[in-house]
Order: structure tokens, then C-alpha cells, then sequence
């Protein structure tokens, strides 16, 4: 499956105030996922195998470093056994870092929020507009998502540019 859609990454300094704000604006609550993510060296983009209780997928994404609302091509396979497929790809492909999380999933409409508790990093919100059946423009998901920024008094400074991966590589160098 390929997926385009654009995405923010904050630092989330009161969950609980976002929370409230989310469920008052009829957020569909999905459940509390244990997730974690094994990265592993490509080429180019980044490939990691998510291994959770409700998410189970082996994505390839490739996206723009940048803080502000940013385009994500992603292209996505579910799994029932992603224990087994880590077998197969750590066999083959070198695990760079994992990422070990709580997360939050929320959807309203084509707009999924995460609410994340990253072990090692701290506390974060991710909104992504997704669009996964070429319903919608690139300028409708930057408008999706730069609405929900407001509606959730996101500030700038909060937002970050890089993925969980990169921050933990950062740590372990």
C-alpha cells in the first residue's frame, strides 16, 4: 500500500491538556499501543518493522528534514508476524537502533494523532493527514494538519525535525 501524507512531530508538554482537546473534537480513540520499531540500514529513506499490539506493519518511508509540516511517501505492508519477519530482515540487513513506545491513536476524519511516551526521549504529539487513496491534495493535508496545529495551540518551538531513530542515534553516539 502507498501512502501519501504530511505530518508534524512536537514535544508534547501537557498530555493531558492535548488529550481533552482531542476528545473534544470527536477524535475517534483507537487504543494504547505498545509499539516497538526496528530500524534497519537502507539505502535511502528509513525501513523499520513495527511490532505492536493493534499496529503491525513493515513500513519504508521517505520524508523532508525539516520542523515544519512536512511530506511523507510511505509505503506500507501488514503483517500478522513481525516477529518472524524480523527473523528475515535482521538476517539480511543491519538493525541500526529500535524504538521503544507507548502510543496514543487517534483519528479524526484522514487525520491520525499520536499521543507517544518514548522511552529515553520523553513525551510527544504526531499528527499525520493522511491521504491512502489519493483523495486529497498536497495543499488539503498541509491545511488539515496546520488546522489541528492551531485547534491544539502547537508552538513552533516545539516542533522537531527528526524521527525517534535519529534521536536515539544521537544518544548512543
Amino acid at each position: 500500500m502507498s501512502i501519501t501524507n504530511v505530518e508534524i512531530k512536537a514535544i508534547c508538554r501537557d498530555l493531558e491538556r492535548i488529550r481533552k482537546i482531542i476528545l473534544s473534537c470527536r477524535a475517534n480513540y483507537i487504543g494504547l499501543d505498545h509499539q516497538v520499531d526496528h530500524y534497519y540500514e537502507t539505502p535511502e529513506g528509513k525501513l523499520k518493522l513495527r511490532i505492536g499490539n493493534i499496529e503491525k506493519a513493515l513500513i519504508l518511508y521517505r520524508r523532508q528534514q525539516q520542523k515544519y509540516p512536512k511530506v511523507s511517501h510511505i509505503n506500507l505492508y501488514r503483517t500478522d508476524q513481525p516477529e518472524s519477519l524480523d527473523n528475515v530482515l535482521s538476517a539480511a540487513l543491519k538493525k541500526t537502533v529500535t524504538v521503544d513506545k507507548q502510543r496514543e491513536i487517534y483519528f479524526i476524519n484522514n487525520i491520525k494523532i499520536h499521543l507517544d511516551t518514548v522511552l529515553k526521549l520523553g513525551t510527544f504529539i504526531e499528527i499525520e493527514a493522511i491521504d491512502n487513496e489519493n483523495r486529497y491534495s498536497h495543499k488539503v493535508l498541509l491545511e488539515q494538519c496546520q488546522n489541528l496545529m492551531k485547534i491544539l495551540k502547537i508552538q513552533t518551538e516545539d516542533l522537531i525535525m527528526e524521527s525517534y531513530s535519529d534521536m536515539l542515534l544521537k544518544i548512543k553516539s
